[in-house]
């Protein structure tokens, strides 16, 4: 018997001490939420601010969405309307709430796709209640069903065509929901026709109001804001690539918290080209969809924006592994750095020249300079072909240096070899306990030389890689070389940007045409006989 009631006393405790384990999380949760609680108006301020600051545009759109939802909700508010219409006027408020987009293009697509596809989805449903109406219920029913079937397969197979896919895609699926809905309701209803027409009128007012806002009140152009965002890709990686070199060749006594800022740009410049695919898609799209607002009456070829932006994630994965150099394990040492300082920093500077002047050319919507690809880029690249060549031992070593970096190798790899020998040394005779014990210990040894060796492992190929003389240049000649892969890749985004001009009949360069663009903390002059620049701010 006691010990079933000492059992029985050692489970209350048990029970005691979790409810007041937990009690007690609780009373330390309580302040941090109430501390949370306290900063969330905060913080929810300062994001609204900065949501609408970053783009104004977006406070007129909520502005817009919500004075179209109060125009079509006095169809339901205003007794006249609603007379007229009855409990039809929710597809009104229904299709401004889907319908209405930021842009004037994913307006008009999606406005379009939608009452013509109500349109066709109701005019079909007319057509199949009239040829049934003669018949039998049984009949009725059976080539309602097929009709639906036939209809909705038919329908969705079309959804898998890639030209439907991208352009109708949604005024498929808004004729498959009417045509069912009146099909099927037209079963128990005679009157299909009115319950179409009421349906089209309601959208048709909606899809109006979406259009009226769109179009008339502070339009966002679909088409404007892709070339808007191909200005800011170019610029973004010319100041991506300015600021990744200064930061390579920054000195690496400066402390940490001092040179943290000055990675945000660069990763911020070319963060915005490599995830732009699938926005630079739809705006091209949706521009495809808007009237010609400008004095051009062509097709603008807004594909031709798309295929720069290919262009441009292509460069802008060269940057990427520039701003991993940043990054590397076996870093150069400052002393080799700055022997190629300067022919880098100007090697960089006119890339970014380069970059700048494409995205001038394409704001101001006139082909670029003849002499963009300057003798100055020329100069600097032969510069740091000259700088290189200069120390041919920091990137070959001599034979002696490398005999020796051999023999240290081998050393390290013979100490290494050393250390796996296990000792075996064994009793002839032993009892059981005494094996199991002494089994128990070869087995902790090993285990802890096994740890040991996993995190000695690296620290050798460490040494081993580092004892190589011409791996303190290795690194700097993989950051060289991507700069020089950058002037390479320069051609391929220059010719887009020229295709993209002959297009769209950019206007020709002239030579009076000059601009002061900023690039980091330098102002560059752009014209058609020399690019010049300026010293810091």
């Amino acid at each position: 018997m006691f010990p079933k009631v000492h059992a029985g006393t050692e489970m209350a405790m048990e029970g005691n001490g979790d409810r007041t384990k937990t009690m007690g999380n609780w009373e330390k949760r309580i302040p941090i939420f109430a501390q949370k609680m306290k900063t969330y108006p905060g913080l929810l301020c300062k994001t609204m601010w900065k949501v609408g600051h970053d783009d104004p545009r977006r406070v007129i759109h909520a502005f817009k969405v919500g004075l179209s939802l109060t125009l079509v909700s006095l169809l339901y508010l205003m007794e006249p309307l609603f007379k007229g219409i009855g409990n039809n006027a929710i597809w009104a408020v229904m299709t401004v709430v889907v319908v209405l987009e930021f842009t004037a293009g994913a307006t008009l697509c999606k406005g379009l796709n939608r009452g013509f596809g109500t349109l066709l989805a109701g005019s079909l449903a007319f057509i199949f209640k009239y040829i049934a109406t003669e018949t039998s219920s049984v009949f009725r029913a059976v080539f309602i069903g097929a009709s639906i079937f036939l209809i909705g397969s038919a329908a969705t197979y079309l959804r898998f065509f890639p030209y439907i896919k991208k352009n109708y895609d949604y005024g498929v699926v808004i004729f498959l929901l009417t045509f069912n809905l009146i099909t099927v309701s037209s079963y128990r209803t005679n009157n299909v026709l009115k319950i179409a027409h009421d349906r089209f009128f309601t959208i048709a007012i909606g899809c109006g109001v979406c259009l009226l806002m769109s179009l008339l009140i502070f339009p966002n152009w679909s088409g404007e804001e892709l070339h808007n965002s191909t200005v800011l890709k170019l610029e973004g990686l010319a100041k991506s690539i300015e600021a990744c070199v200064n930061e390579y060749f920054v000195d690496p006594n400066i402390e940490e918290t001092e040179k943290q800022p000055s990675e945000d740009p660069i990763y911020e410049g070319y963060k915005a080209v490599l995830d732009s695919k699938s926005k630079d898609e739809a705006l091209a799209l949706y521009a495809s969809w808007e009237p010609r607002h400008s004095r051009y009456c062509h097709r603008f070829p807004w594909q031709r924006y798309v295929k720069l932006g290919g262009v441009l994630r292509h460069f802008g994965y060269t940057v990427v592994a520039l701003h991993g150099c940043l990054r590397t394990e076996i870093p150069t040492p400052q002393s080799v750095r700055n022997l190629f300082k300067d022919p880098c920093n100007r090697l960089a500077a006119e890339i970014s020249k380069v970059l700048m002047e494409l995205a001038n050319s394409i704001r101001r919507h006139r082909h670029c300079s003849p002499e963009i690809l300057s003798d100055h880029l020329h100069e600097a690249l032969q510069d740091l072909n000259a700088a290189i060549k200069s120390q041919p031992r920091l990137f070959l070593g001599s034979n002696k240096n490398q005999a020796t970096n051999m023999l240290a190798l081998a050393a390290a790899q013979a100490s290494q070899k050393h250390e796996k020998a296990p000792g075996v040394s064994l009793s002839s005779v032993k009892t059981d306990s005494s094996a199991l014990m002494e089994w128990k210990s070869r087995r902790t040894t090993s285990d802890s030389k096994e740890a040991e060796r996993k995190v000695l492992r690296p620290q050798l190929s460490k040494i081993a890689i580092t004892s190589l003389e011409f791996s303190e240049a290795l690194p700097f000649a993989a950051f060289a070389s991507l700069l020089v892969e950058m002037v390479a890749k320069l051609d391929n985004v220059i010719e887009e940007v020229e295709e993209l001009g002959r297009a769209a009949c950019y206007k020709e360069y002239q030579p009076c045409d000059e601009v002061v663009v900023t690039c980091g903390r330098k102002k560059i002059s752009i014209s058609q006989n020399n690019v010049q620049t300026d010293g810091a701010d």
